[in-house]
């Protein structure tokens, strides 16, 4: 599976993650067939050790976590979002299609399909905050970016996943989450 990744610089109003980059699965999971979209994705993730689920879409306002990394499957139509804040990357996601956001990393839904499904999760027992760009503190929300611990799994492939490949490095400085 080829894995997308993208490293977004802090712009002054969204933090981002100067260590990790954001990875996105295209076409990860196979939903063809399926009368529930989402269960495909919400079992996946859990299997992986991604909890705290979530059914919904993506906000559209800009805003990001500094307390957690999230995982977001389009389980149903499309959206164009903003990645990364202002001067980050609009990319178009579809059903199927796995987006991995580090935390820091802002997001925002530019536009959408009228049934754009999403399922969202983060990894198990992590605390989970939202803030909005322009409106948080930039100092507190980098310290707090800079101890949210290394997933132990990809929420996609588990332990031989891509995250675990490109983010292993950093296993030695970050905490790190085991998997429950």
């Amino acid at each position: 599976m080829a894995v997308q990744t993208f490293l977004f610089a802090d712009d002054g109003q969204t933090p981002n993650n100067p260590r990790l980059p954001m990875l996105v699965y295209p076409a990860a999971v196979d939903i063809a067939g399926q009368a529930d979209p989402a269960v495909p994705f919400e079992t996946l993730f859990e299997r992986h050790g991604w909890t705290d689920g979530w059914r919904n879409g993506i906000f559209a306002f800009l805003h990001f976590h500094t307390t957690a990394h999230e995982v977001l499957g389009i389980a149903r139509g499309q959206a164009r979002v903003e990645f990364g804040g202002a001067r980050g990357e609009v990319l178009t996601v579809g059903a199927g299609d796995v987006v991995v956001l580090p935390a820091g990393t802002g997001h925002r839904k530019i536009e959408s399909s009228r049934d754009l499904l999403v399922v969202g999760a983060y990894p198990a027992g992590v605390p989970v905050d939202q803030k909005r760009a322009g409106s948080a503190d930039l100092v507190a929300a980098r310290s707090a970016i800079a101890k949210v611990p290394v997933p132990a799994m990809d929420p996609v492939q588990g332990r031989e996943g891509p995250l675990v490949k490109l983010w292993g490095e950093l296993r030695q400085e970050a905490p790190q989450v085991k998997p429950s």
